[in-house]
């Protein structure tokens, strides 16, 4: 099985509740809402989500997803930080944390976020090409 067919099987296991088919259906609900730039409805959905359900990682995820969005970085962290409490694999979450920690200039701590999702998915080309280029950013700014 090729790792593109795993990481599906992976997400889908991440987002489908373990037992609540009404909290599978909010977390579709609110990922609408993202793709359709709705980020406050998509934020008051997880959060909905999350009420019900403080130990499922996928919703903070997504939260965590939109608040970057939404350019609350350290909210965003914080949710991430969930995230990684719950699911420590959490390869999806460990690449959100680099686009989080390099939009915050912590250049390095990104770093040591692609290398862990490098780590636990090593298919995923993401991670090493943004290694690359924050430390392309790192040694300009050294100059």
């Amino acid at each position: 099985m090729t790792a593109k067919k795993i990481e599906g099987k992976i997400w889908k296991l991440w987002t489908t509740h373990p037992s609540q088919e009404s909290l599978t259906n909010l977390l579709a609900k609110g990922s609408e809402y993202m793709a359709q730039n709705q980020l406050t409805s998509a934020h008051n959905v997880f959060s909905k989500a999350i009420e019900l359900d403080p130990n499922w990682a996928e919703a903070w995820n997504k939260r965590a997803t939109v608040l970057y969005l939404m350019g609350n970085l350290e909210l965003s962290q914080n949710d991430i930080d969930m995230v990684l409490k719950l699911e420590k694999r959490h390869f999806g979450a460990l690449s959100g944390q680099g686009l989080v920690q390099t939009a915050m200039k912590n250049y390095q701590k990104a770093i040591d976020s692609y290398i862990e999702a490098h780590k636990v998915y090593p298919a995923m080309e993401t991670p090493l090409m943004m290694i690359e280029r924050l430390k392309e950013i790192i040694k300009k700014e050294s100059i």
